[in-house]
């Protein structure tokens, strides 16, 4: 259950699965798809994205743009983000365009997940790095 505030971008391209808490001040952008898995726990302030742009000037800018003023000036794409079960991202976390975080990992407060994350890690930082394994209950 969201609490709120809780900010998107779209609306419609968010999968919330059962037993999931997201704390407030939660903002994700859902360009494209986000999944968030059974038994999840968002923490506060938490930002999920899946809208990136190029890098370089001339990749990023729209050269077309004043003769088609109903496009962006730049482009953009946007990568899906998927959280698997019994994950707990911690107060702060960013998760960036195109990352899946493993079933029953712990992503650190303030982490920037930059890349995937394996199933059951704890992982911390900027960018995000794995510091430990959980050991699974049978």
């Amino acid at each position: 259950m969201p609490r709120t505030p809780f900010l998107c971008d779209m609306a419609a391209n968010i999968y919330i699965g059962n037993k999931v808490s997201v704390n407030m001040n939660c903002s994700l952008m859902d360009s494209n798809r986000i999944t968030i898995d059974d038994e999840t726990m968002i923490g506060p302030n938490v930002q999920i994205y899946t809208a990136t742009h190029p890098v370089t000037v001339d990749d990023r800018l729209n050269a077309d743009w004043d003769a088609h003023p109903e496009q962006h000036f730049v482009r953009t794409r946007a990568l899906p983000v998927h959280i698997e079960h019994q994950c707990w991202l911690g107060g702060g976390v960013i998760v960036l365009p195109g990352v899946t975080i493993g079933a029953g990992s712990v992503i650190g407060a303030g982490s920037v997940v930059t890349h995937d994350i394996p199933a059951g890690v704890v992982a911390v930082g900027n960018p995000c790095h794995v510091v430990r394994t959980l050991i699974q209950q049978a």
